[in-house]
């Protein structure tokens, strides 16, 4: 299974909450890979904090990560598009981090599952 992380996991790993390191170590020990989007690195460089660059780096370089592709950024507005005309809006970031999971066939781990009201979508079960 390659589980894609989103950002709420990628700052509770890198700022020891949860016991996510716990987690994502058992996860690449049983052989399954961990992965990111490029939009959510970007995320984590926007709200990273003095002194926290090297960890940082180190850690999210050690995943595989998934360029934004014209494939998925139609795919991201495309859902955005389809959810506001139901009424409900969903960011662009989140629909893209959702359309890389689609393209790719990925497994999601998120802390914000309301943001990604996508059934297609498989989840990563956290507690």
């Amino acid at each position: 299974m390659i589980v894609l992380l989103d950002t709420t996991v990628l700052i509770d790993v890198l700022r020891a909450r949860l016991n996510r390191r716990h987690l994502l170590a058992e996860l690449v020990e049983n052989g399954h890979t961990l992965s990111t989007a490029a939009i959510n690195i970007g995320e984590v460089y926007a709200g990273i904090r003095q002194g926290e660059e090297t960890k940082t780096e180190a850690f999210l370089s050690s995943l595989d990560c998934y360029p934004l592709t014209a494939i998925v950024a139609r795919r991201a507005g495309s859902l955005k598009s389809s959810w506001a005309q139901k009424g409900q809006t969903l960011s662009l970031a989140d629909m893209i981090v959702a359309a890389t999971a689609l393209e790719h066939g990925l497994t999601l781990m998120t802390d914000n599952r309301k943001d990604f009201p996508i059934r297609e979508l498989n989840f990563y079960p956290l507690a």
